[in-house]
């Protein structure tokens, strides 16, 4: 048995195809004639770009907008002047078109990959994809074709790059294992998305296995066996049809209201990063948007986007939900997200720098028109705006006047918007927690951003594999924060929600029952399967599992014990 990350749940059984890197070395040698070897270079990369975005339109097709992104983002930063025009510029000094390659892209890998956010570690990931298919396409080397894979194959690399998970057929593979890669890495997205079984950061896997044997991926618990025993192999056999037969009965969940087995209603929102993925959350019956990440109108723009392309956005987003509420968090940039047109000052620890509100708030001219385009908005649906990264009561009171500047210079100017658009903030920091009674004063209600705050808490970076282990909701600490913040909200008569990966945690879901959540915002795939874990519980059984889980002094000691009484 090997342990590594569960990425992505479920259990697949099948042989192994172990993906074997490419020997990609190449001759270092003087160039004469270097107008032709920039054709051959520029040739390369048109032809990289081209394949890229039929791939990029294929996972569009398939999986969505927002896994288009990551192949899409390969395309951007190809195109970005600093890394093609560097290339061309060793080219014209004489260097071959590999070497040109080879060297920018290790720079800005090495850049990249010292950075202390996962996000920024994810680019040096891409630049090395982007490295790797280029050489290819100069070395003239062709890519095992994993499209073509044999049905029950479990995929076995050292990472899984957006590139060859972009060609892979869901109905052939059975399970992905790599030896590096965590939860929000590229490879565990699309593995997600692609509902595939998946472990990743397993050490040395590859040297572990061989083309051929029989391998059992358990993507839920984050554990592989290798050519496993005749006993191990009939119980997952089981456990697999046992998984297989409760997505089945999850059907039965569709448009029925989320109550706890008392009767008990709450709200099942989800979570969405384009105004086209409101469309996924009706589809998925979802009752809402908990969290639509407004950044991504941002990333995906060369310019500042405008009040009316903002407003166009949001207007069809809350459309698309057809008045259901609809929660946006205003401009979450930097830490984990940078945009190159904005020209943010490099920070030696972003995540505690100028980021969220902090940087929304010293560019107040940008901030006020992000906050217009929402709030005129709000004339076409039940529309809310939620303010990320709290950690002082003076923020959220600055964001509340400047939305009441905006409402009056709308009311002067007989500008339509709902007149009682409410602002609420996201408690993520050990400081929002702790002042919650505070912030519950001020705020028209609470969302609880379960991954930030347990990476602060911590003191962790999630993507940090060496430390993973200490990442988890389930500390004593986070679990104490996360109780204490939803009793200041019910306190001072507001709801609370949750939009961290923790709210379709089967194992935290009698938790939050407990503690008295009110909404549960997830991914739209996970709106029936939490809704069918809430209808299990009842508030006097989560009741009694918390009084019991709250007395425990360890993490292990709490998830064994939730793992012990689970209705999964």
């Amino acid at each position: 048995m090997y342990k590594g990350i569960a990425a992505s749940r479920g259990i697949g059984i099948g042989s192994v195809c172990v993906i074997v890197e490419h020997d990609l070395t190449f001759e270092k040698k003087k160039i004469e004639d270097t107008a032709t070897e920039k054709e051959r270079f520029t040739t390369a990369v048109e032809t990289f770009k081209s394949e890229t975005m039929a791939m990029a339109e294929d996972i569009k097709k398939r999986l969505g907008p927002k896994e288009a992104e990551i192949l899409q983002g390969h395309l951007v930063m190809i195109s970005d002047p600093t890394m093609s025009g560097e290339m061309g510029k060793m080219i014209d000094a004489g260097q071959c078109a590999e070497s040109a390659v080879e060297a920018v892209c290790d720079m800005f890998i090495g850049m990249f990959s010292k950075m202390d956010d996962d996000m920024m570690r994810q680019r040096a990931s891409d630049i090395s994809d982007i490295k790797v298919s280029l050489l290819k396409l100069l070395l003239g080397i062709k890519d095992i074709d994993i499209s073509k894979v044999e049905p029950g194959t479990i995929l076995v690399a050292k990472d899984l790059t957006p590139s060859m998970t972009s060609q892979i057929n869901k109905e052939n593979v059975a399970g992905i294992i790599t030896e590096v890669g965590g939860k929000t890495s590229h490879s565990a997205i699309l593995a997600r998305a692609l509902e595939i079984p998946a472990v990743l950061s397993v050490p040395d896997v590859t040297t572990l296995v061989k083309d051929k044997d029989t391998a059992i991926v358990d993507g839920t618990e984050g554990i592989v066996y290798i050519n496993p025993d005749g006993d191990v192999l009939s119980k997952y056999i089981i456990k697999r049809e046992d998984f297989i037969r409760k997505q089945a009965e999850l059907k039965s969940f569709l448009g029925k209201p989320t109550v706890t087995a008392d009767g008990n209603e709450v709200e099942l929102f989800c979570n969405i990063g384009t105004p086209k993925d409101a469309k996924k959350a009706i589809e998925c019956d979802g009752e809402g948007v908990g969290l639509f990440r407004s950044e991504f109108l941002f990333m995906d723009n060369t310019h500042l986007p405008t009040e009316e392309e903002q407003f166009a956005a949001y207007k069809e987003a809350a459309v698309t939900m057809g008045g259901k509420p609809i929660i946006i968090r205003t401009l979450d940039i930097g830490g984990d997200k940078d945009i190159p047109y904005l020209n943010m000052k490099k920070e030696e620890n972003p995540f505690l720098g100028y980021r969220a509100v902090r940087y929304c708030l010293g560019n107040e001219d940008s901030y006020l028109v992000q906050l217009r385009a929402i709030v005129r908005a709000s004339a076409f649906g039940k529309v809310k705006i939620m303010v990320p990264l709290v950690t002082c009561v003076d923020e959220i009171r600055k964001v509340k006047e400047l939305v009441s500047g905006i409402k009056k210079d709308f009311d002067e100017k007989g500008i339509d918007y709902d007149k009682s658009i409410e602002v609420g903030c996201m408690i993520e920091t050990p400081a929002a927690s702790l002042i919650a009674d505070l912030l519950a004063k001020e705020a028209d209600f609470f969302s609880i951003g379960t991954n930030d705050l347990t990476q602060y808490t911590m003191s962790v970076d999630r993507g940090n594999a060496d430390v993973a282990y200490l990442y988890s909701t389930f500390q004593p600490s986070v679990l104490r924060s996360i109780k204490h913040i939803i009793e200041c909200g019910r306190n001072a008569g507001i709801p609370v929600g949750m939009c961290g990966e923790a709210a379709a945690d089967p194992l935290m879901i009698p938790l939050l029952i407990s503690f008295g959540l009110t909404e549960f915002s997830v991914n739209p795939v996970l709106v029936l399967t939490a809704r069918c874990i809430i209808s299990k519980w009842s508030k006097a059984e989560a009741d009694a599992l918390t009084s019991k889980v709250m007395e425990l002094s360890t993490e292990a000691e709490i998830v064994a014990a939730l793992k012990e009484a689970s209705k999964e």
